[in-house]
Parts: C-alpha cells; sequence; structure tokens
C-alpha cells in the first residue's frame, strides 16, 4: 500500500510541478528536483532509495528510445565527429580528470574508486540539457550535437564504471580494457541492428495501430536485454535500433501509426522525464545523513563535493574549444553557410548538466567500497550543483551573448518547400493510376492537395499579427468540429453511444490537423522579432508564389 501511495504522490507532484513551472516560466527540470528536496524533509514521506536496476532498466531505455526516434539520423551522421568526441572522448577525459581530483582530496581512497566515481559523473544527462536547449532556442545545431552526445556518452560511462569496478575486486589489464570497450560498443551496434531488422519484418505485418504501438513499447526493453544478455552495450542497442526506426518510419509504418506512436511515446517521455527529476530530489535526505556516518569531517566532504563539481564543469570546458579547432575543424554550418562563432563552442561547453543516471550509477558502486557513502554524495552534488548552475545561467549567457534562435521565417519556407515537392509528385502519381471516376473525387483529391499546398505558402506571407485565410478555415473548421458531434448526439433519443464515437472520431481527425495550423500560427507570434525581419524577403517571394498559385487552389479566399 505504501508504495501505491508513493507512486500516486509521484504522479500528482510531477503534474502540479510541471503545470506551475511552465506558469511561471521556471524551468521544469529544476523546480521538480527542488520540490523532491522539500519533500524528503516533510515527515510522513517516505523514503525513496532509487535502485540502480529501475534506472538502467526501466527509465533508461524507454527514455533514450524515445529520444533517438525523434533525432534525424542524417544532422546525426553530418555531426558524428563532434558527437564522437562528446560522448567517448569527453567522457574518458572526465573520468580521469575528476577521479585524480577525488583520489588527491580524500586520503586512503584507491584510484580503482576513484576512477568508478569519475565514470559516474562524467555523462551529461539525456534530457536536461536538451530540454532546456529548445526552450530557449538554442541554434539547432547545438541542439543536435548535444542530443547525438547524450545518447551515446551513457554507453561510454557505464563501460568505464564497470572495467573501474572490475579493477577493484579482480583487476584488469590494459588489452583487457580495450576488448571490454569494444565488444561493449560493436555488440550493442550489432544488438541495435538486428533488433530493427526483426521489427521492421514485424511491422511489415502488422496493419492494426494498437498492435504496432505495442511493438514500439516493447523494442527498446527488448533490445537492451538483449545486449546485456551478451554483455553488450544495451545504450547503444536502443539508440541504434530507435535512430534506424525513426528514419525508416514513413516507410516501416502508416500515417495512423506514426500519429499513435509519437502521442504515446510524448506522453511516456513526458512523465518518465519529469519523474527522474523528482526522484533525484527524494534522495537528498538520506544521502545526507549517510555521508554524516563518514570518518571525514564535513570539511574535507564540502572540499571534495565542491572541488569535483568544478572539475566537471571546467573540464567540460577545456575539453570543447581544443577539440573543435585542433580535431574536428568544422567548416559552415549548412543551414546558414557561415562558420559558427565561438560562443556556440563555449555555449556547448555550459550545457553539460548531469541527471539520473549519474545517480543511479553511483548505486553500482559495491558496498565494500571505502567511503562509498561520500561518493554517492559527490555525485548528488555534481547532479544537482550542474543543473542549478548551468541550467539556470544557461538561458542568461543566450541572451547576453546574443546567440540567435531558429529562424522561423526559414522553417517556414523549408516546410513549404517540402510540401510542394510532395504535392508535384502526388499529382504526377495520380496521373499515372487508373480509375473510373464518375463521381469527380479525383477533382476533389487535387484541389485538397493544392489547398494544403497553398495554405503553407500562404502562412509564409501573411504578417505575424494578421490571421491568413487557412488559419481562418482552420479556425472555423474546430468551431464546427466542436460544435457536430455533442449537437448529433444530445439530439438523438436512442442509444447512439458507439455510433456518436465513431462518427466524432472522424472530424476530431480534421480538428487534430487544424490545432496543429492553429499551433503553428502562435508559434509564429512567440518567435523573435528579428525572425519576421530576416524573413521579409522570404515573405515578399512567398506572396508572388501564392500569387501564382491562386488559380490551381481550392481553398475559399475571405
Amino acid at each position: 500500500m505504501e508504495i501505491a501511495f508513493l507512486l500516486v504522490l509521484l504522479a500528482v507532484a510531477v503534474l502540479a510541478g510541471t503545470s506551475l513551472s511552465e506558469r511561471i516560466g521556471f524551468p521544469a527540470p529544476l523546480a521538480l528536483i527542488a520540490l523532491g528536496v522539500v519533500g524528503a524533509y516533510i515527515p510522513g514521506i517516505p523514503e525513496v532509495h532509487l535502485h540502480p536496476e529501475v534506472v538502467l532498466l526501466g527509465l533508461l531505455p524507454p527514455l533514450l528510445y524515445a529520444a533517438s526516434l525523434q533525432t534525424s539520423l542524417v544532422d546525426f551522421n553530418a555531426n558524428r565527429r563532434p558527437i564522437l568526441l562528446l560522448s567517448v572522448g569527453l567522457v574518458v577525459f572526465t573520468t580521469f580528470g575528476v577521479g585524480a581530483v577525488v583520489h588527491a582530496l580524500l586520503p586512503g581512497l584507491g584510484w580503482a574508486p576513484a576512477l568508478a566515481i569519475g565514470a559516474v559523473v562524467a555523462p551529461p544527462d539525456a534530457v536536461a540539457a536538451t530540454a532546456i536547449a529548445r526552450r530557449i532556442g538554442l541554434p539547432r545545431r547545438l541542439v543536435t550535437i548535444l542530443e547525438g552526445e547524450s545518447l551515446l556518452n551513457d554507453a561510454t560511462a557505464l563501460v568505464a564504471l564497470r572495467t573501474a569496478i572490475a579493477a577493484a575486486t579482480i583487476g584488469v589489464s590494459t588489452t583487457e580494457v580495450a576488448f571490454d570497450f569494444v565488444r561493449a560498443a560493436g555488440g550493442g551496434v550489432l544488438v541495435g541492428l538486428l533488433t530493427f531488422v526483426v521489427v521492421a519484418k514485424v511491422r511489415k505485418l502488422l496493419t492494426d495501430p494498437v498492435l504496432d504501438t505495442a511493438v514500439s513499447l516493447v523494442t527498446p526493453f527488448a533490445a537492451y536485454v538483449a545486449a546485456e544478455r551478451v554483455e553488450a552495450s544495451g545504450v547503444i542497442a536502443v539508440v541504434v535500433a530507435g535512430l534506424l526506426l525513426g528514419h525508416k518510419a514513413p516507410i516501416l509504418q502508416s500515417a495512423q501509426s506514426r500519429m499513435a506512436e509519437r502521442t504515446n511515446w510524448r506522453t511516456l517521455a513526458f512523465v518518465l522525464e519529469n519523474a527522474v527529476f523528482l526522484l533525484i530530489g527524494l534522495q537528498a535526505a538520506w544521502i545526507v545523513q549517510d555521508a554524516g556516518q563518514s570518518s571525514f569531517g564535513w570539511g574535507r566532504i564540502a572540499a571534495v563535493c565542491a572541488a569535483s563539481l568544478a572539475a566537471v564543469i571546467g573540464l567540460r570546458l577545456f575539453w570543447v574549444f581544443p577539440a573543435r579547432y585542433l580535431l574536428v575543424r568544422p567548416g559552415p554550418d549548412p543551414a546558414t553557410g557561415q562558420s559558427a562563432p565561438w560562443t556556440y563552442t563555449f555555449l556547448l561547453g555550459w550545457a553539460g548538466m548531469r541527471g539520473v543516471v549519474t545517480l543511479a550509477a553511483a548505486f553500482v558502486i559495491p558496498d565494500d567500497t571505502p567511503h562509498r557513502e561520500v561518493l554517492l554524495l559527490i555525485a548528488f552534488t555534481v547532479v544537482a550543483g550542474t543543473l542549478f548552475i548551468q541550467g539556470l545561467t544557461l538561458p542568461l549567457l543566450a541572451r547576453i551573448m546574443r546567440v540567435p534562435s531558429p529562424d522561423a521565417a526559414e522553417d517556414a519556407l523549408a516546410r513549404a518547400t517540402l510540401l510542394q515537392q510532395a504535392t508535384k509528385a502526388a499529382h504526377a502519381r495520380l496521373e499515372d493510376l487508373e480509375y473510373d471516376d464518375r463521381h469527380g473525387v479525383v477533382d476533389l483529391v487535387r484541389q485538397q492537395m493544392d489547398r494544403r499546398n497553398f495554405a503553407a505558402w500562404e502562412r509564409l506571407a501573411t504578417a505575424e499579427d494578421h490571421e491568413s485565410p487557412s488559419d481562418l478555415y482552420a479556425r472555423i473548421r474546430l468551431e464546427l468540429i466542436a460544435a457536430s458531434p455533442g449537437s448529433a448526439a444530445l439530439s438523438s433519443s436512442i442509444a447512439v453511444d458507439q455510433s456518436s464515437r465513431s462518427t466524432a472520431a472522424r472530424p476530431r481527425q480534421t480538428g487534430a490537423t487544424a490545432d496543429r495550423l492553429a499551433s503553428s500560427r502562435e508559434r509564429r507570434q512567440r518567435a523573435p522579432s528579428e525572425s519576421s525581419d530576416s524573413g521579409s524577403w522570404l515573405a515578399a517571394w512567398a506572396t508572388a508564389a501564392c500569387k501564382a498559385m491562386n488559380g490551381v487552389s481550392g481553398l475559399p479566399r475571405s
């Protein structure tokens, strides 16, 4: 009963904390950690001990899979060099750097446990950095690199942690370390590829979106468990499977299945991501209490915690600049045609917030490790410190350095161009089909395609403070959709529950499209003013395109 009470309390706190954070404009991860820390000291709240298996098997696979499904494989491949330098090189560099600091400040602590805590605090969180980066509108390439890094760095850190623990217990050689890393990485890739092949074949046999979504929910756990069974990296297996399945989704899945999968994974990721930060805060009370029983005084404990936090932040900044200018040597950004300024590199170095994987990995350290309670407090200090120090200052630094947000006009132009190409291909395919059209259905299909194409260019050409004809059309449709199901059900005197649900489902699908149009207009209104200035020439071009296309559009004009 206590577990059920805790789960309900956790869900209510997550929803309330997230909702309140959005209202006041405060980052939800930080608010939930603070809420968890306060809750840990409230009498009556059960003491929460986060078991590593719960995180590594229950939380990490679905979170990584949800993120990899939404990550562009094309963008990931284009930025593979900086991603690998951060997810492999920086993790190893941080492991040794923090290990040296802890070894120097804690007398009697061997190199193996010192390197173990270095590996624990090395990987940035897969959720925190990208969540904050997207909220403040960092350049898209920075977000892509942060996402790619966060997908792979956990694998490197867990392999390093496993090696350090083995060195402390049975001893390992350099050759064994290299072999273990190659086996974990290569095996993870192979298991991920195999998972992709199996799921792809299964999806070709499925036509029910419910079954397709069920397969999707099982996939990350299957990939992770299969990889761990052969002593490979479950993290890499999940990421590889997710990247490939997300890339091939338009071929393997129907539109209805993709929409259902996206909605379910967004919901699941929302709950898990926010629950993770609340759980981090709930660990505070007992971790601090156990550290107080250490043979070291609080002065030395505070010093090693502060030094470890400073090392984690400083080592990342020290790594990113040489890595960029000496190893990566990036050319112009394909999106802008210009080389990224040094401010981008600094923000990339500053966005190194740690999260729940760090805390869960700390619990993997064996119980008989000397000064284990202090090592756990170091991990908690690094997680909380990076989230609050870097998480709170990252938006401020982005504003001070005048780092531009993604250009809304450029995005709208890209969407309109892509839609025009798709419409052209659809028209060509329509001409090749053989059909007996006695009722003018083909003309209606053509009008619908042209209407959608025209609406994309029209929204690009319309001023942000005016409602375009297509937006007006969407708003009116929303009003009609909202009225029709209820009126139909109320006016009938017979039991029509199932019929009314079935009838209402069809306009709701149209309503989803209208909702997307309305939310798109809201995003344009929230975009920075400089985006509209930079897109003025695009608006002029789009206006001319709209006039040229006006003859083929079936969209009613107002």
